[in-house]
């Protein structure tokens, strides 16, 4: 055989394990000849010995081990489980801020990932349900620069955009670029935000990613104070509703044993629960006061209710009274 066909034996033989085999499902001698036959390459078994001993020589993942009285191998490199890759692909599907066809693109590329087994099964399973991806083909570009200006703890700048009622771009601060601290990339309610500091009103604001336009590395670094706020976005994102910025209060809300998976889900396994009259529970978090934050607690009606301060409570009766009033002048 030549010097050539060897180099696409021992690629035929690399691509098969890859594709085939696994720790709890090796290969035999038998099945690899036979792989290789079937594409018109010749192998002996005698041949094919030294083949897998130039490979794991040469620095090759392979495990050599026993099936029958034949010797088997596998690949032994990091893959996905079935489990794993189909909630990647779920979470992919599930983020309104990748296209529809970075959509399509990233989820062959898990599936080439995967292994062709793993692959076949979970293609049959893919129910396409996001109907509401949005359209900014630049938000992967948008993401590489903001994670490069926060490894350089460098400012960043870009324009900001909303959308019309026919979906076309209005700038915001007539096309003027935005500049401001990164902080973090944070994934909230299927979209991605950059979380910054903001020197001007020295506190946090929060920018959708998809909402942004030519973001570029400045050559200015961040303030001190964007990179304290760094250490505490795990705290911010637990005070934050829908990445609405507001006043930070601390509240007490009270609420029945049902409630406890919601108020884990939002504020932790690690929130420390007490107990109240009447069998219900209660809690004490810090939590950004904003209209998102009274409709999380008006969504359990009358179970979730705010107890402390007194000045929140009458803001968020107010905030209901409010929408009731409106709703009855229409």
């Amino acid at each position: 055989m030549s010097e050539n066909n060897q180099k696409i034996k021992l690629l035929r033989i690399m691509e098969f394990l890859r594709s085939e085999s696994e720790a709890s499902k090796p290969v035999s001698t038998s099945q690899i000849i036979s792989y290789l036959n079937g594409l018109n390459i010749s192998c002996e078994r005698r041949t094919l010995y030294k083949d897998m001993e130039l490979l794991i020589e040469s620095g090759a993942n392979i495990i050599k081990t026993e099936l029958g009285r034949e010797n088997a191998y596998y690949i032994d490199e990091v893959s996905l489980s079935l489990a794993e890759l189909k909630i990647l692909i779920d979470a992919v599907q599930a983020a309104n801020f990748i296209t529809d066809d970075k959509t399509a693109e990233l989820v062959e590329k898990l599936l080439a990932f995967s292994g062709i087994r793993h692959s076949e099964i979970v293609r049959d399973n893919i129910i396409f349900y996001n109907n509401h991806k949005h359209s900014n083909n630049g938000v992967f570009g948008n993401i590489e620069q903001i994670e490069l200006a926060i490894k350089k703890k460098k400012q960043v700048s870009f324009y900001y955009f909303d959308l019309d009622d026919k979906c076309n771009r209005v700038y915001r601060k007539y096309k003027k670029r935005y500049i401001t601290d990164p902080v973090a990339l944070v994934f909230s309610e299927d979209n991605y935000y950059l979380v910054a500091y903001s020197q001007k009103y020295q506190n946090s604001v929060n920018y959708r990613v998809d909402h942004m336009d030519t973001v570029e590395v400045e050559d200015t670094p961040i303030c001190k104070e964007a990179q304290i706020k760094k250490r505490k976005t795990e705290s911010y994102t637990k005070q934050v509703f829908k990445m609405y910025n507001g006043e930070a209060e601390v509240v007490t809300l009270e609420f029945p044993s049902e409630l406890l998976g919601a108020v884990y889900d939002k504020f932790g396994e690690q929130t420390e629960i007490r107990h109240a009259d009447g069998g219900r529970l209660k809690i004490k978090v810090t939590v950004q006061i904003s209209p998102p934050f009274f409709g999380w607690v008006f969504q359990f009606m009358n179970k979730m209710k705010i107890i402390e301060p007194l000045s929140i409570l009458e803001q968020y009766n107010k905030c209901i009274n409010d929408a009731f009033v409106d709703s009855t002048q229409e």
